[in-house]
C-alpha cells in the first residue's frame, strides 16, 4: 500500500506494540500471571502507554515526512530480526 500510495503524498505506516499497561490488565489477567508479563522482552517489563505514545506522535508529524512503509516495533526488544 505504501508503494502505491506513496507518489500520493501517503504515508503507510504501522506500529506493533508489545505488552504494554492499562487498568485492564489486573482485571483481565489471571492474577498470578500479572508479575510476569512482558518479562519476556529484553528489557523484561511490560512497557506503560506514555512510552508508547510518541511513537504514534512522531508518525503524526512532519518529522517523520520521509517514512513510509515501516512497521515500528515499540516491544522492549520483544521480537528482534
Amino acid at each position: 500500500v505504501a508503494k502505491e500510495l506513496g507518489s500520493r503524498g501517503v504515508r503507510v505506516n504501522a506500529i506493533a506494540p508489545g505488552f504494554f499497561w492499562t487498568p485492564l490488565q489486573p482485571a483481565c489477567w489471571v492474577k498470578e500471571k500479572i508479575p510476569s508479563l512482558g518479562a519476556d522482552a529484553a528489557m523484561a517489563r511490560g512497557a506503560m502507554p506514555y512510552e508508547l505514545a510518541p511513537t504514534f506522535v512522531f508518525l503524526a508529524s512532519d518529522d517523520s515526512s520521509y517514512v513510509t512503509g515501516q512497521v515500528i516495533h515499540n516491544n522492549g526488544g520483544q521480537v528482534m530480526g
